[in-house]
């Protein structure tokens, strides 16, 4: 049963969230305050919805460099429909969300039919979708923002539980349903695993990319929206930022980045991970820059830990044919 449990991907990430509290809460008590453990939630819940959406296409091994500018589109899409044309906000809210699986799809449809590589496209759609945002927006924030969403944003249903939490653990079983549940998810870590032996049997390769993209498109605007909420504006730099973390969290939390594994549980824990090493360094006035650098190392450990359990089951196997 031990060994079951340290060979699960999220039981290294797990550790390190443990130890972490534990040591952080020692040395500053101000850490696991109330107040604290909100702010510390309310990022969590937007990353974690970051790191989903890039989790679901790293599952098919390709990668979405775009989740930022689909993110920012679909957030400024949410505020400018309520500020210019006075759009009830749950409207608002479901319109960006379908302009966010508009691009993901359109992600997927070019990436499955042209045979480009991901990298490719959602490289040239990160630089179109960033254009139609600085077009619409003309550089300038949406600041009219409905006190409801504001307030959904940023309060508590139970303190210290934000609201922000709630999209975010809905989203994170979904998730986990569809990947270890559902013949789709399934399907989706098939084509990641050897998109070869799944077309021969039966998988529709195009289909799994056009679905995977669709969804990553979804959960980033999804993540837009909440930031909305949560910044209290339209902000056109939305989503310039999300590359990196959107990468670190899946891979901290045992994904492999030619396909066919994630771990819904583990990018979660990943999130967490580099929330609390973010907040670290606001509560020990730690220059801010340097969560870049504990970010690269953070990576290039889960990627170690990857490559090791890799060679010792490829070993494994190796012994048990002999």
């Amino acid at each position: 049963m031990s060994r079951r449990i340290w060979e699960n991907d999220w039981f290294g990430p797990l550790l390190v969230v443990v130890v972490a509290v534990a040591i952080v809460g020692a040395l500053n008590p101000s850490f696991l305050s109330p107040f604290n453990i909100q702010i510390l939630l309310l990022a969590i819940s937007v990353n974690a919805m970051i790191a989903f959406s890039q989790m679901i296409i790293i599952a098919i091994g390709q990668m979405n460099l775009s989740v930022g500018a689909i993110g920012g589109l679909a957030a400024i899409a949410f505020g400018g429909m309520m500020e210019v044309w006075g759009i009830p906000w749950p409207i608002a809210a479901f319109l960006a969300l379908a302009l966010g699986l508009v691009a993901g799809l359109a992600n997927g449809v070019l990436v499955a039919f042209t045979g480009i590589s991901a990298f490719v496209i959602t490289l040239a759609t990160l630089s179109a979708y960033k254009g139609v945002n600085l077009g619409i927006t003309e550089a300038q924030p949406f600041y009219e923002i409905p006190a409801t969403v504001k307030a959904l944003g940023n309060e508590t249903f139970l303190h210290p539980l934000p609201w922000l939490i709630i999209p975010c653990v809905v989203v994170a079983l979904l998730l986990w349903y569809l990947l270890n549940r559902l013949p789709l998810g399934r399907s989706i870590l098939a084509v990641g695993g050897n998109e070869h032996a799944a077309e021969l049997s039966g998988i529709s390769v195009r289909g799994i990319v056009i679905t995977a993209h669709a969804v990553s498109g979804l959960l980033a605007a999804l993540a837009g929206i909440m930031l909305v909420g949560r910044l209290q504006l339209g902000q056109p730099t939305i989503g310039d930022d999300w590359l990196i973390l959107s990468f670190a969290a899946p891979v901290i939390g045992g994904a492999i980045l030619s396909g066919g594994h994630v771990s819904v549980a583990g990018t979660f824990l990943g999130v967490a991970i580099v929330a609390i090493f973010t907040q670290v360094l606001v509560l020990f006035n730690i220059d801010p820059f340097l969560v870049q650098v504990v970010l690269g190392v953070l990576i290039l450990w889960a990627v170690g830990i990857n490559r090791f359990r890799e060679v010792r089951a490829q070993r494994h196997a190796e012994q048990v044919a002999t």
